[in-house]
C-alpha cells in the first residue's frame, strides 16, 4: 500500500460530485507507475478528492457523488502531455520529404525554396482562422490519443504580427478543444531573411520589442531559442535569457541537437525548465541539468524522419537521475508526426527507454518540463482531475503498440469526454 492509500483509507466516503470505480489506476506518483488495481477515484469541483482500492471505499449516498463511472476494469492514467510541439504553422513541406528520398541535399532543398523560410513565409501569409483551421487538424490528432496537455511553440513567423498571430492562435486552440495549451515564445528559431548576417542585431530586436510585446499580451508561458550552429550561439541566447528573466518569463532551450556548443550549460545556468533534442550534449551538461533541475526532452520524431544515428545519452540521464521526457516535435520539416503514443514506442525501440520511463515521459517528466509538475502529470490527492481512459490490461500496452490507440476517452478537470465521439 503507497502512502497515499495509507492516508486515504480515512475518507471511505469521500464527498464529491463525481467517483470512478472498477478502474485500473496507473498513478504515476511515488518515482513509478503507481498502480492500484481494482480502484476508486473521487473527484470534487475538478480536482482528485480521493484514490483508493474499492475494498477502502464504502458506499457513496447519491448526494454525496451524483455522477458515477464504472471503468469495468480499464486503466485511469494521467492525461499524456506533448511539452514539445510546433503545432501552429501554415503549409507543409512533403515535396521537401520526396526530394530528400530522392537523394536531395538540406542546400539542394533550400536553393529551390525550402526549409525553415519555406514555413514562415506560408505563416506570414496565413489569417488567424486559417492558421487555426490548419493547426486544430494536428491538435485533433493528439487529443484522440488521451493527450490533455500540449505546449506550443511559435517560430514560424520570426517577425512581431506573425509571431502574435501563432501565440494567439495557440490559446484559441486551448479554449476552442477545452485542452490545456503551454504557450512557448520562439522567436529565436531562426534569423529571418530581413537580419540575414545580422543575428546580433536581431536578437536586441527581440529583447527589446518583440519579447516585451508577447509579455504585455500573456501571450506566452515561456521563451525558447534554438542554440546551434545554424541559429544562435550561447551567448546570443545568454541574453534573450536575461531579458526574459526580466519578464518574468521562464526558459528552455533547443540544444545539441547537431553539435554541443555549450548551450546546455546556458539552459542550466538559467534553471531553464528543458533542454530538448540533446544528442550532443557533454557530461559536464548533464550534470549541471541535474543540479538545476532541467528535465531533458528527448525528441524520437525527430531522430528518426532526420535519420540520425547518434543518440542521446539516455544512461548518463540515468546515472545523473536528469528526469527524461518524451514529445512528438510536430513540426513541418523535421518531425511531422502527429502521435504521442507512437513515441513511446520510439523511446523504447530507438532510445532504450524502458516501458515504465516512456509512460513517465509523456506524464510526470512532461508536466515537470512544463512545470507544471504541481497540478498535473501523476493522480494524486489535490492534483487537477486530468486523466486519460484506456482499454488495455497494463500501462506498458501504451508503449508497446504501434498504430494502434486504445484511448476511450479523457477527463479534463472532471469532466469526461467521450473522445470517439466527440472527435468523431
Amino acid at each position: 500500500m503507497t502512502d497515499n492509500q495509507k492516508q486515504n483509507t480515512s475518507l471511505d466516503t469521500p464527498v464529491c460530485d463525481s467517483l470512478w470505480i472498477n478502474a485500473n489506476i496507473a498513478t504515476m506518483a511515488q518515482g513509478g507507475l503507481g498502480i492500484i488495481e481494482n480502484a476508486a477515484l473521487a473527484v470534487d469541483k475538478g480536482k482528485i478528492r480521493w484514490i483508493g482500492s474499492m475494498e477502502q471505499l464504502k458506499d457513496v449516498p447519491e448526494n454525496q457523488a451524483p455522477k458515477i463511472h464504472d471503468a469495468k476494469g480499464m486503466w485511469l492514467t494521467p492525461g499524456l502531455i506533448d511539452c514539445h510541439t510546433h503545432l501552429v504553422y501554415a503549409g507543409n513541406r512533403a515535396g521537401e520529404f520526396a526530394m530528400r528520398m530522392e537523394g536531395k541535399s538540406y542546400a539542394d532543398i533550400a536553393k529551390a525554396g525550402g526549409g525553415i523560410m519555406s514555413s514562415v513565409r506560408a505563416t506570414r501569409e496565413a489569417s488567424e482562422d486559417e492558421l487555426f483551421r490548419s493547426s486544430e487538424k494536428r491538435l485533433r490528432s493528439l487529443l484522440k490519443e488521451g493527450v490533455t496537455t500540449v505546449e506550443i511553440k511559435s517560430g514560424y513567423g520570426l517577425e512581431m504580427e506573425s509571431e502574435l498571430k501563432m501565440l494567439r492562435v495557440a490559446r484559441e486552440l486551448g479554449r476552442a478543444y477545452s485542452v490545456n495549451v503551454q504557450t512557448t515564445f520562439l522567436g529565436a528559431h531562426a534569423i529571418p531573411p530581413e537580419y540575414a548576417g545580422k543575428a546580433d542585431d536581431y536578437i536586441t530586436m527581440l529583447c527589446d520589442e518583440m519579447m516585451p510585446a508577447v509579455a504585455k499580451e500573456n501571450l506566452a508561458d515561456a521563451v525558447d531559442a534554438y542554440c546551434e550552429t545554424i541559429a544562435f550561439s550561447p551567448d546570443q541566447v545568454m541574453k534573450l535569457f536575461t531579458a526574459a528573466k526580466r519578464l518574468g518569463l521562464a526558459v528552455k532551450l533547443h540544444a545539441g541537437q547537431m553539435s554541443d556548443m555549450g548551450g546546455v550549460e546556458v539552459a542550466a545556468h538559467f534553471h531553464a525548465l528543458s533542454a530538448e533534442h540533446l544528442e550532443h550534449v557533454s557530461e559536464k551538461g548533464i550534470e549541471a541539468m541535474a543540479k538545476a533541475g532541467t528535465v531533458a526532452v528527448l525528441l524520437p520524431g525527430a531522430f528518426y524522419s532526420l535519420r540520425e544515428t547518434k543518440k542521446p545519452p539516455v544512461e548518463k540521464f540515468r546515472a545523473y537521475s536528469v528526469p527524461m521526457a518524451l514529445a512528438t516535435d510536430s513540426n513541418p520539416g523535421t518531425s511531422p508526426v502527429g502521435s504521442l503514443l507512437l513515441m513511446l514506442n520510439m523511446g523504447c525501440v530507438l532510445f532504450g527507454f524502458t516501458a515504465q520511463e516512456a509512460l513517465q515521459g509523456v506524464t510526470i517528466n512532461a508536466a515537470k518540463a512544463l512545470g507544471l509538475q504541481h497540478k498535473i502529470g501523476s493522480l494524486e490527492v489535490g492534483k487537477d482531475a486530468d486523466m486519460a481512459l484506456w482499454d488495455i490490461t497494463h500501462p506498458s500496452e501504451l508503449a508497446y503498440h504501434t498504430g494502434y490507440n486504445p484511448c476511450i476517452g479523457v477527463v479534463r478537470h472532471g469532466q469526461f469526454m467521450d473522445i470517439r465521439e466527440r472527435l468523431a
